[in-house]
Formats: structure tokens, C-alpha cells, sequence
């Protein structure tokens, strides 16, 4: 098996079937290959608190925090650590006029399926950077955070229901559209249930690593993993949101799919299926190639 000398991984979905699970595992993973230098790098929508509960950092020592990453909030915050401690090396943040304009822009896409299309949505506000504008707000996924193998037909049926003929396509186009009448270039993403509309993404946290190891340890694209749970597409030619750390800094990287839902994926994923499980299992195995190395 090729060894890696950096793994980027999504969180919900991929190194953990639900942010309240147990992360013995997935620490006990991460251990083995933080001690040998191999940089693990976190790529996930959430924030800092929703992973292991706010307390990550308690589960290494510092020699092994100086090789752990964290890109959260959909390019809000990357993270390196210091002395054992997070900090904020790059960030992309809004301030509170442009975060406002999010929001007003999440409610005018919300009104616009309300008014011309009777697609009702809820919002959540509440994000660093922003917003979530729930599709399917009767589809509750419980503590399963990430998409589910129904979700996909059931968003395209309702959105045809509806009269947006175009599926997720056109969802996209008119965020896009609100956003320039706003006077703003927002970069919406969807996983099914949720549009969210921002103005950065997973991509930015990856270019942000990627950045950072190129200069500390001189550690290119091609040494690098990228995996997730989210690579599918939705409607043709448009991808789930794990599909934003292909970008142009990461070109030449191998990318896995671990998910079990069926459909295309972008050129150049990998779909291995097997969930949590596989993810784990490949930690262990880049563990034991090392040491036998």
C-alpha cells in the first residue's frame, strides 16, 4: 500500500458515525501516525467544539499535536497547534455586515421557493460564516450528520414536485443569482438536505494545509490522501461537499469515497464503500506500513 505523508479526512461520516460516538478509535488511529510525523489534517463543516467535544487536544501530546491540522466551518478557521494549543493560522471570516448579508440572502432564497415554487425551508442562522437553509426540515437525520442513501432521490423528487425542473442545478443557479443581487459572489454548497450559502468552502481549508506543510515540510499534493463520505454527486456534474477538497492545490492527491450511496463521483475518486470501518482500517494499515518501513 502507498504511504501517505499527509491525510486529510472529513469528520461526520468518516472517521466517526456521529459527532456524540465514542473517538476511542479513531484517536487510538491517529496516535501512531502523529508520533512518526505524518500530518493528519481534519476537513470538516463544523466547528471546533463539535469535534470530540471540544476536547481533541487532550488526547495527544504536544510532539504529536505539531503534525495535526483542523480546516472547520466550511474555510472559516484552519487550525495548526502551539505548546498544545489550537490556533487560528488562516481564516476566512466575514465581518458582521457581510455575514448579515448572508443572511439576508439565505432569507431571500427562502422566500423565493416559498413565493414562486410553495418549497417551504427553515434557516439556521447560527453558523460562524454561513447559512443553512434546511430542505427537507421534516427529515430528521438524528445524530447521522451526514447524507443518507435516500436523500438524494428525495430532495430531486420534491424539488420537481415543486416546479424547479432543474433540480439541484437550478437551487444552485438561483442562490448564485440572489447572491449577485446582493451585490455578493456566494459560494453555496448542498448535501441533500441542507443548502448552505457562504462565502467560502472546504477548498479554502485545504489550500490553506496544503500551503503550510508545502513550506514546513515541503510536502506536495501527490504524498497526500483526501478522504470522505461526501463525494457523490447530487445532480449531474454537481458534487457533494467533500468534492471541494479536489481543488487546483490538490490536483495530483488520491482521493477515497468510503460511502455506500450509490452514484457518480467526480474523476479521479476512488469509491472504496465501507464507511467509518474502511477509514479506520486504513489508518491501521498506513500504521503498520510505516513501522515495517
Amino acid at each position: 500500500m502507498k504511504q501517505y505523508k499527509a491525510i486529510f479526512f472529513d469528520w461526520d461520516g468518516t472517521a466517526v458515525v456521529s459527532r456524540k460516538a465514542p473517538v476511542d478509535e479513531i484517536v487510538a488511529r491517529m496516535k501512531p501516525l502523529l508520533q512518526k510525523g505524518i500530518v493528519l489534517a481534519i476537513i470538516s463543516g463544523t466547528t471546533y467544539d463539535n469535534i470530540a467535544q471540544g476536547k481533541l487536544e487532550q488526547y495527544f501530546d504536544e510532539k504529536e499535536l505539531k503534525y495535526l491540522y483542523l480546516g472547520l466551518g466550511r474555510g472559516a478557521f484552519t487550525y495548526s497547534f502551539e505548546k498544545g494549543r489550537p490556533v487560528v493560522f488562516a481564516e476566512k471570516m466575514p465581518d458582521t455586515e457581510t455575514l448579515l448579508r448572508i443572511h439576508d440572502i439565505s432569507y431571500a432564497i427562502h422566500r423565493k421557493l416559498l413565493e414562486h415554487y410553495k418549497y417551504p425551508t427553515d434557516i439556521v442562522f447560527c453558523r460562524p460564516n454561513y447559512c443553512k437553509v434546511d430542505l427537507m426540515a421534516d427529515n430528521d437525520r438524528g445524530s447521522s450528520l451526514f447524507m443518507q442513501e435516500n436523500e438524494i432521490a428525495l430532495l430531486r423528487t420534491r424539488l420537481y414536485r415543486h416546479g424547479v425542473t432543474g433540480g439541484l442545478r437550478d437551487l444552485l443557479q438561483i442562490s448564485r443569482r440572489i447572491g449577485e443581487q446582493h451585490g455578493m459572489a456566494v459560494s453555496p454548497t448542498c448535501d441533500a438536505k441542507y443548502l448552505e450559502v457562504g462565502i467560502s468552502d472546504k477548498s479554502d481549508n485545504v489550500a490553506a494545509i496544503l500551503r503550510h506543510i508545502g513550506e514546513r515540510a515541503q510536502i506536495t499534493a501527490p504524498e497526500c490522501a483526501f478522504w470522505g463520505d461526501e463525494y457523490v454527486s447530487i445532480e449531474q456534474n454537481v458534487f457533494g461537499s467533500d468534492s471541494f477538497m479536489m481543488t487546483e492545490e490538490s490536483k495530483g492527491g488520491d482521493f477515497f469515497d468510503v460511502s455506500e450511496v450509490s452514484g457518480e463521483r467526480p474523476e479521479g475518486v476512488q469509491r472504496v464503500g465501507g464507511g467509518v470501518k474502511q477509514f479506520l482500517e486504513f489508518l491501521q494499515k498506513q500504521a503498520e506500513g510505516e513501522e515495517k518501513g
